[in-house]
């Protein structure tokens, strides 16, 4: 009787995995992005922003958004916002377009955004996040209790959900604004990318992570001093890749990127996105 359980009990879960196996699209895309208010997104999108987007580029919502009729876990067409229920354009929206745009037909692009405006990558640090909140500003606590309290918890929980529906290649970062001149920022990102790696039972080699750079001291980026130690990343993390920010236009704050910043460097992460994964840039 005993045996005929156990092989009852093998063969449901043989089945359990096949269908999860069969269920799970090889072509469908999966992204995940993180970091501050330019990942985030800080600029108001535009009409050109929100009309035509392809159903085929998707956003895992990782927080409930009544008034926008979506709710957390599930996938909807990527019309901005992409982070949270009223943040604004991201470089998230332009990679995802520009992707399809030079992706088979049959590619499906899914972006999960997970971002906090003003945080330091330690909110990220999943075994010290928590004493980095306590002393936190209560306007960043507030947008932290909208993730449960713990961002890097909420993005590997969607990131679970998302690889049910199809394959995680890459992992979009932008941060360093608040971590300015640390020496140490590459170590930091290093656990979070790491940590990432090991929770989703990801291959490092298979699944690069890509880094923009802060607003260009072209721009008068009053944080471009950072981008000296975003260009060493790659010494830290062999699959590290820096997405250049150079000529790409900013708000008035000097700070953030305006609308059309934004698209221009979404952009340049697709494209060099596509080129890890085998394709050129043709649009």
């Amino acid at each position: 009787m005993k045996k005929k359980r156990l092989y009852f009990l093998v063969v449901i879960n043989l089945l359990i995995t096949g269908f999860n196996a069969f269920s799970q699209d090889k072509n469908f895309y999966i992204f995940l992005s993180f970091g501050q208010s330019n990942m985030e997104g800080n600029a108001r999108f535009e009409p050109q922003d929100t009309l035509n987007v392809d159903k085929r580029f998707q956003v895992l919502e990782a927080v409930d958004c009544p008034d926008l009729g979506r709710s957390k876990g599930n996938w909807y067409t990527a019309v901005p916002p992409l982070c949270r229920c009223r943040t604004g354009l991201t470089p998230v929206d332009y990679f995802g377009r520009t992707m399809l745009a030079n992706l088979p037909e049959k590619a499906r692009v899914g972006v999960i955004n997970v971002s906090v405006g003003g945080c330091k990558i330690e909110l990220f640090d999943k075994e010290h996040y928590e004493s980095y909140v306590t002393t936190a500003p209560d306007w960043l606590k507030n947008m932290v209790k909208e993730y449960d309290g713990n961002p890097y918890g909420r993005l590997v929980e969607m990131a679970k959900l998302a690889q049910k529906d199809g394959v995680i290649k890459g992992i979009l970062l932008h941060q360093g604004e608040s971590n300015t001149n640390d020496s140490l920022w590459t170590k930091k990102v290093k656990v979070v990318y790491d940590n990432l790696i090991k929770d989703l039972h990801l291959k490092a080699k298979k699944v690069p992570l890509l880094a923009g750079e802060t607003v260009n001291a072209d721009q008068g980026g009053i944080c471009a001093s950072m981008n000296k130690i975003i260009a060493t990343l790659p010494k830290t993390i062999k699959n590290a890749h820096i997405i250049s920010s150079g000529g790409c236009t900013d708000a008035a704050d000097n700070l953030h990127f305006n609308a059309a910043g934004y698209r221009e460097l979404g952009k340049r992460y697709a494209v060099k996105m596509l080129s890890l994964m085998g394709y050129s840039f043709k649009q």
